[in-house]
């Protein structure tokens, strides 16, 4: 007899789902499923589990593939169960190739060929929604995505386009996607949301296309380039009653939300100043630093800064100023720009040729928060204040959040539960604020002439 085992969280049970239940029979004489518990989806990674793990199990089951079903609950469980089984195959997607291949030492690992197009095709009744995706843009952050998109449940990337097809095709090949490179509007048209991962300048007009094509958008930053067309893109999808969601990656981390919690609580005292860095050294040759009028250290990186001023200081600031030194090429390699509000200031640094320390500050009339770099995936930070009679000096509080893969996936998920429903308090980044981000952003376009608007 030959024993096939295989493992899965199966939540929001699909065809994708059954075909890789009964290929995995197939292997073989003897088929054990082992079904995550939601413990142990969200200690490894998964962080929008919806169905509960008795739902789960009852739907692996009704398919009559499992001849045995068990409950997967802690690290090293696929080695134990693969002894105490004496399994001769381990078996998952090939959308997890090489993840595993440290199993050979002990059975044949085979990877099988995920099912493309399976929202269309779900095998129940279930008010949440799979939504078909499409990526625009198959760049360095496209790869990202659809890596960390597998910890998400409800989304499905069914297709790709970007008009160079030097890199479409590679990419569509590599991700199995429906390539197309000449026509946005029939990318558009099977898709149910798109995420817009091409460069700075494409933000907009494929946002909007999308937006009027019915199709909910989630975009890279930075959304827009001005005000009034931030405006009209957050207008339209709420006409159409769609989902728009900047992906600034920290907004939605667990670990930055708790950071804001804080602030907001009143630990610190009345908020005087906010300082947020960002900035890296961007290859030669590298869009970063070769593309003056899109390219440089602010379009690159002033909407993850600007992020934790305006939630924290809000929107309404009085003025905005703007120290930036340039390259040979035009390009802004480094910038300081410096915010003004009624009762307080703000700082922010991005540079993609210069490098200073990544750190977030938050200083109150009670306290700091410090974060250290990188900030913006949210892993550490500090609360130091004194007591009130100074007689201990220095209390410090650590908070150490938990923080999974390289953020995206909380981007994705908060994007798929809003569609759902399930997210209706748009706290985390508000249309709001981030209309506020491409004001700053006008603001430094327009600097660039010789043109910056005065409050």
């Amino acid at each position: 007899m030959t024993k096939v085992i295989t493992y899965g969280t199966y939540d929001l049970f699909h065809q994708g789902h059954y075909n890789l239940l009964k290929n995995a029979k197939a292997l073989g004489d003897y088929l054990i499923v082992g079904v995550t518990t939601e413990h142990f989806d969200e200690a490894r990674g998964k962080v929008n589990v919806i169905d509960d793990v008795l739902t789960r199990i009852e739907n692996v089951r009704s398919t009559g593939f499992a001849d045995k079903i068990i409950v997967e609950d802690h690290d090293g469980q696929k080695i134990e169960d693969i002894q105490r089984y004496g399994v001769d195959i381990f078996t998952v997607g090939s959308d997890w190739v090489g993840t595993f291949d440290y199993l050979n030492q002990f059975c044949k690992v085979v990877y099988l060929p995920r099912t493309p197009d399976i929202s269309s095709t779900s095998l129940r009744e279930n008010k949440f929604k799979i939504m078909k995706t499409g990526i625009v843009g198959t760049g360095r952050i496209a790869e990202r995505f659809l890596a960390e998109s597998k910890y998400v449940s409800g989304i499905e990337t069914v297709a790709a386009y970007n008009p160079v097809k030097e890199s479409l095709i590679p990419f569509s090949e590599k991700w199995t996607l429906q390539a197309e490179s000449e026509d946005y509007d029939k990318f558009l048209q099977d898709i149910g949301a798109v995420y817009i991962a091409s460069t700075n300048e494409t933000h907009y007009e494929y946002a909007k296309k999308a937006l009027l094509a019915g199709k909910h958008v989630m975009s890279e930053k930075p959304l827009t380039f001005t005000k009034a067309e931030a405006e009209e893109l957050y207008g339209l999808a709420k006409e159409k009653k769609l989902v728009l969601l900047e992906a600034v990656k920290a907004a939605y981390s667990p670990g930055f939300q708790r950071l804001i919690s804080i602030v907001q609580s009143g630990k610190l005292g009345e908020i005087r100043d906010v300082e947020a860095n960002f900035t890296r050294l961007a290859k030669d040759g590298s869009r970063e630093r070769t593309d003056a009028k899109y390219g440089g250290g602010f379009l690159e990186y002033g909407s993850n800064v600007l992020l934790p001023i305006i939630k924290i200081l809000g929107k309404d600031f009085k003025d905005v100023n703007f120290h930036i030194l340039w390259d040979e090429n035009g390009v802004d390699i480094y910038n300081k720009i410096d915010i003004e509000y009624e009762n307080s200031m703000a700082t922010a640094k991005t540079g993609v040729g210069v490098k200073t320390e990544g750190q977030l500050v938050v200083s109150g009339t009670k306290g700091y928060l410090i974060a250290p770099s990188p900030w913006w995936i949210t892993k550490h930070f500090e609360v130091r204040y004194e007591d009130e009679d100074y007689s201990t000096g220095n209390k410090i509080e650590v908070y150490e959040p938990s923080f999974q893969g390289d953020g995206l996936r909380y981007e994705i998920s908060e994007f798929i539960m809003k569609i759902n429903g399930y997210a209706r308090n748009s706290y985390k980044l508000t249309a709001e604020e981030s209309i506020a981000m491409a004001e700053i952003t006008e603001r430094y376009m327009k600097f660039r002439t010789g043109c910056v608007p005065k409050s």
